[in-house]
């Protein structure tokens, strides 16, 4: 059965071993990486620089109405 069809199903040989065929393909690569890059990105929660860094103006006590929450400072 595999020796009646042709070698290119759906494009010629040729066609699959060209200059501008091999940039196609390239572009799709990336792109595809791309697009699974930034889907990744956007499913992980969000950073914010100013969580990293323990500055030394936060407050010691909370104002809040709850007086035995955490303060966000550790000593």
């Amino acid at each position: 059965m595999s020796a009646s069809l042709p070698s290119g199903l759906l494009l010629p040989e040729a066609v699959l071993y060209s200059d501008w065929f091999a940039v196609w393909a390239t572009f799709v690569a990336i792109n595809t990486l791309m697009y699974a890059a930034l889907s990744v990105a956007k499913i992980l929660p969000k950073i914010y620089p100013s969580d990293l860094t323990h500055r030394r103006n936060r407050r010691t006590e909370t104002r809040g109405i709850y007086p035995d929450a955490e303060t966000g400072r550790s000593e």
